[in-house]
């Protein structure tokens, strides 16, 4: 354990989970492109990007079953085939009901990467290095959205949209080969740990993990974390900036400051997490109240906003990355190792779940705006500011549901670590107060 051999792998294994967040935020680049190319509506671009989510968030706990049962090397190497297979089959496809058949693929591959990736951290990895390295994890896998906001971008206006997609699925078939030749599912020293023998124990499994309110905890702090960032980079985002009067290669360069956000705050996340396990939840809710602030500000700017606002808001967006995989710290601290996989699988359903309800609404507005403008005799303008001032508001809505059963979970949380180690997690004022009692006694 935390070996040479350990960090090698870790390499692989990430290298995947980099071109396979390059696959997965392509379309936010291509967004502008696919409506002309395939003549859609706003509603049908989404649907484009919101059933890939839904493919994700569907296979999830499918997933972590077969995580339980076959290790996280197989599916690290079946995701990379399939989003190669998806992303060639968007590159040539000649109608748009193709191009949804490549996102189904993508969203099926996509599933099988991450929670593969952080499943095998604890199989090569042990101690407090564990919270930080589940963070670095998420952070290196960013920069796949870096190679979509820049190199693609710039392939696909330089060299054509089905070489730009088709080169990007090439990358997944490099990262398929080097996955088989160097990622191994567990260090020889790793602690021997229980496989599902058939489909019905690791179905048991799965229920065991979602019967446990921390698991249920993960969930939601995913769900009101994630959604923000992933629906403005998957597909909102561009087109925002574009309705603002940004061109596409300035929308794709601010896009990266998403990135930028996320690596710089993740490894701060990391240690707060790894110090303060008991104010995990705190750290969540400070992360959205900190995007309700920023969206609040953005959408209520009298007229166009100011760049910095613009700047402000992508920053505080991005630290929703990183924050999201505390959810994934959850799991690994309230089930056993032999059905961790589920656990994963089901609390990274929160977020995807949470980002295509907003994508999809967004795109309902969006539409529903334009035809009313029509209908009073303007004319026809479907990513004007103006609008998406409106659709973003839908995130309230999401976002705020998932607060609310955040807190359910997190008190059921307490009162089983109450119940079953004697542990009372005391509000955080109360905390602060005592520390603050603390330091003046010294």
């Amino acid at each position: 354990m935390n070996s040479a051999r350990s960090w090698t792998v870790w390499g692989a294994a990430v290298a995947a989970y980099v071109i396979a967040v390059l696959q997965r935020s392509s379309l936010g680049v291509a967004g502008v492109d696919a409506a002309e190319r395939f003549a859609v509506s706003a509603s049908a671009l989404s649907t484009l990007a919101v059933l890939q989510i839904i493919v994700y968030a569907a296979m999830q706990v499918p997933v972590g079953v077969l995580l339980d049962r076959v290790g996280p090397k197989a599916l690290i190497a079946t995701g990379s085939a399939l989003l190669g297979a998806g992303q060639i089959t968007i590159g040539i496809a000649p109608e748009f009901s193709v191009a949804v058949l490549g996102r189904v693929l993508v969203g099926m591959g996509d599933a099988m990467i991450f929670i593969s990736v952080i499943r095998l951290l604890t199989n090569w990895f042990s101690g407090r290095v564990l919270p930080q390295l589940s963070q670095w994890t998420g952070n290196v896998g960013q920069l796949g959205q870096l190679l979509s906001a820049l190199p693609f971008a710039w392939a696909l206006h330089g060299i054509g949209w089905t070489w730009s997609f088709a080169i990007a699925g090439g990358l997944s078939l490099v990262a398929l080969i080097v996955v088989l030749l160097l990622v191994a599912d567990a260090a020889p020293d790793a602690p021997a740990v229980h496989r599902a023998g058939s489909l019905r124990e690791a179905g048991r499994s799965v229920v065991e993990a979602m019967r446990r309110p921390g698991t249920r905890l993960g969930f939601w702090s995913h769900y009101v974390t994630q959604s923000s960032g992933t629906a403005f980079a998957l597909l909102w985002g561009t087109p925002a900036l574009i309705g603002l009067g940004y061109s596409r290669g300035e929308a794709a360069a601010m896009l990266t400051l998403l990135v930028v956000s996320g690596v710089l705050s993740g490894p701060v996340l990391g240690i707060l997490t790894a110090r303060h396990p008991m104010r995990r939840s705190n750290l969540v809710l400070g992360i959205v109240v900190a995007l309700a602030t920023a969206w609040a500000a953005l959408l209520a700017w009298p007229g166009e906003p100011p760049l910095w606002l613009l700047v402000i808001v992508i920053v505080v967006i991005g630290v929703g990355g990183p924050g999201s995989l505390i959810g994934f710290d959850f799991a690994r601290t309230f089930n056993p190792l032999r059905n961790l996989g589920s656990a994963n699988g089901v609390v990274n359903v929160g977020g995807f779940l949470a980002s295509f309800v907003i994508m999809y609404c967004v795109g309902l507005v969006l539409d529903v705006i334009d035809r009313s403008r029509v209908a009073g005799g303007g004319a026809s303008d479907l990513f004007s500011w103006d609008s998406f001032r409106i659709a973003f508001l839908v995130q309230y809505v999401v976002v705020g549901f998932g607060v609310v059963m955040l807190l359910r979970s997190r008190r059921r949380t307490r009162e089983r670590m109450k119940e079953t180690e004697g542990i009372e997690v005391a509000p955080l004022w109360r905390a602060v107060a005592r520390a603050w009692r603390r330091r003046e006694q010294g």
